[in-house]
């Protein structure tokens, strides 16, 4: 009798154990296929190198005098070098009326989180501000904070701390 129990509860435990297995699907998704190619344009005498398409993000880089305006410690104020490099995008976003942006706000290592981050978002909306205020539509123009997260300088001094106090401007693809 014992016996019998014991073989009772071990099917039941293997029958409760095989009800709950993951069901495998019956077909498997493709697998990724090979990167598309990347042609270049084509001149009147063939392949144009290095092309740059108008209104990408090459072409903004290429374009405007920085894509990078920088800020003083705990400050978001434009000042007279931020306007002149945000008045070289606003001229290249009324070029193209079609291109969305995000402005990044970021900061230095000092300070806490949640101080950074809404100091970072200072930042993106100020820059955002100066370019709708100049005529960009602002529903063209997403802001973030990243606050301290991305820094892009590595370091512990005046010089990396000022690197990291800025508001970029990354233009979206299309």
């Amino acid at each position: 009798m014992p016996r019998l129990t014991t073989s009772l509860l071990l099917a039941g435990a293997l029958v409760a154990t095989a009800a709950c297995s993951k069901k495998h699907p019956e077909q498997l998704p493709p697998a990724p296929g090979p990167a598309p190619e990347q042609t270049q344009p084509t001149g009147p005498s063939g392949p144009v190198g290095d092309a740059v398409v108008p209104g990408s993000s090459a072409d903004f880089k290429r374009s405007v005098t920085s894509d990078t305006v920088h800020f003083g410690l705990d400050q978001y104020d434009i000042d007279d070098t931020a306007r002149a490099i945000l008045d070289t995008q606003v001229a290249w976003l009324n070029r193209y009326p079609n291109v969305r942006v995000t402005i990044e706000g970021h900061c230095d290592e000092r300070g806490t989180r949640e101080y950074n981050l809404a100091l970072g978002d200072r930042r993106a909306n100020a820059a955002k501000n100066y370019l709708a205020g100049r005529g960009v539509d602002a529903s063209r123009i997403n802001t973030i904070s990243y606050g301290k997260e991305r820094p892009i300088a590595l370091g512990s001094d005046e010089e990396s701390w000022a690197a990291n106090r800025r508001a970029v401007t990354v233009v979206l693809s299309q």
